[in-house]
């Protein structure tokens, strides 16, 4: 583990945003590990520093505009384009589909980095990337604090993350024994 993945290891850990026990993934995937990262969100220092880390992941990346699926992207993708100084937009559900509202559009081949708190399959930022290509803008990255897939998930833009883990996951008929004596939680994101 490297420096900065130990230091945002450390935070999700400070913060009490790094939980243990039997969890009900957005996927349907059950897991041991769960990173609640509204705990990390409402500790403004601690973001503050992982959008620090984000944007120096991002090196000289060029975005117009950063789009955060609601709700877990929302607070991690506003301090990414607070500190690049650049427009910030989110996607919500509406019919348990992600859709742009509030009249947000894009212009012509808008350069939009999608930031997401955490990803396991990568299915809401895919639907983001679908998003932005469906209203005429250009996806350059996609940007994340947390990457339970290490890396599998994949995108047709790059994916940058602050720290890859893999705790592994379980269908619901396959959860281990000794886990499966836990009550399963869903603790929202």
């Amino acid at each position: 583990m490297d420096a900065v993945q130990q230091e945002v290891t450390d935070i999700f850990i400070r913060t009490k945003a790094l939980l243990q026990g039997h969890f009900v993934l957005r996927s349907g995937l059950h897991s041991g590990h769960f990173f609640q990262c509204a705990q990390v969100c409402q500790d403004m220092p601690a973001v503050e520093r992982l959008g620090t880390l984000l944007k120096q992941k991002l090196g000289g990346l060029a975005y117009d505009t950063v789009l955060a699926p609601a709700m877990g992207g929302l607070v991690i993708g506003q301090e990414v384009a607070r500190q690049s100084k650049c427009r910030f937009i989110f996607t919500e559900k509406e019919n348990n589909i992600l859709v742009l509202r509030r009249g947000f559009t894009f212009k012509p081949d808008e350069k939009v980095l999608v930031v997401e708190d955490v990803i396991t399959r990568g299915g809401r930022v895919q639907e983001c990337l679908d998003i932005v290509q469906k209203h005429g803008g250009t996806a350059v990255a996609v940007a994340v604090l947390v990457d339970r897939s290490a890396g599998q998930a994949k995108f047709e833009v790059p994916c940058l993350s602050l720290l890859e883990m893999s705790y592994p996951t379980y269908a619901a008929d396959k959860v281990p024994p000794a886990m499966a004596k836990l009550p399963a939680t869903k603790p929202g994101s």
